[in-house]
């Protein structure tokens, strides 16, 4: 199944009403690391830090990028010029993980089931499995997830997933080399949570498979929607 679209560049004023929850800020810079690999033996390791905390880790124990957080308003949402093309690491894995809305950090799920929102290229739903690093919307912010992202059109894909479970991450793996710990195998795309390179990898977002899918147009996701209701 291919589907014509046309692509649009996406213009957002840097004084937006609404950003994103998930929006990384100016300010909210990478914080300092002190990365180390234990041999576990057989020629394996594990990468952690020396002053690790337990929310370093996801719930299937992998280790993610530190990142600052910055100021919050008296709601607590950040505040901050924000940085339209890069998600909060931290702030993005809490909402994968809990499956919430990444414009309100609410409850996403719908009757329809969960809903995704990828633009041109970005995912193939003719590829199996169907990916996103995208945490889901909820139906009051699905317009507006389409009108501020950079990376989505006026007329977004919709996936309507029945399940999305855990696949893995976005992130790269370390060893050792010329005596130091650092970077040493960039994967091309998301890496599963099943790959043996997953105890070295440091994450910086996490990924769904999505399951059940079915592909609308944001009219017909509001049509069906209100239709359930």
């Amino acid at each position: 199944m291919t589907t014509a679209r046309t692509t649009r560049k996406t213009t957002v004023r840097p004084d937006s009403p609404l950003i994103p929850f998930v929006i990384q800020r100016e300010g909210e810079e990478a914080a300092p690391d002190n990365l180390r690999l234990t041999p576990l033996g057989s020629g394996r390791y594990r990468l952690s830090y020396a002053d690790e905390d337990p929310r370093d880790r996801d719930l299937r124990g992998v280790l993610w990028t530190r990142c600052g957080f910055g100021p919050v308003d008296d709601q607590g949402r950040p505040t901050g010029r924000p940085q339209w093309r890069m998600m909060h690491p931290l702030r993005q894995r809490g909402c994968m993980q809990m499956l919430r809305c990444q414009v309100c950090a609410g409850p996403a799920r719908t009757p329809l089931g969960w809903t995704f929102l990828a633009g041109p290229s970005t995912v193939d739903p003719n590829n199996e499995p169907v990916l996103t690093n995208q945490p889901p919307v909820c139906p009051k912010h699905a317009r507006t997830a389409a009108e501020l992202c950079p990376h989505l059109t006026a007329e977004p894909m919709v996936f309507l997933a029945r399940s999305a479970p855990l696949y893995g991450v976005i992130g790269v793996g370390y060893g050792v080399r010329d005596g130091n710990v650092q970077v040493v195998e960039r994967p091309a795309g998301p890496i599963p949570y099943s790959h043996p390179l997953m105890p070295t990898v440091l994450a910086s977002q996490m990924v769904r498979r999505l399951g059940g899918v079915r592909l609308l147009t944001l009219g017909e996701f509001f049509t069906e929607l209100e239709d359930a209701s």
